[in-house]
């Protein structure tokens, strides 16, 4: 669930910071594309981490 949610947040923020510098729509996809995966891999490193503790 951490991960779905890292990766949605991702993507919103680099759309939002593609749009802020002044993007087009391909900008906008490329940045949320690439926030998304790196927020998702974020994410699965904090659930591994998470589930090895408990």
């Amino acid at each position: 669930m951490i991960v779905i949610t890292a990766a949605i947040f991702g993507a919103l923020l680099g759309a939002l910071r593609a749009r802020h510098h002044g993007g087009n729509r391909l900008d906008m996809l490329q940045w949320g594309g690439s926030f998304a995966i790196a927020f998702a891999l974020i994410g699965l490193i904090a659930t591994i981490v998470i589930e090895r503790q408990f």
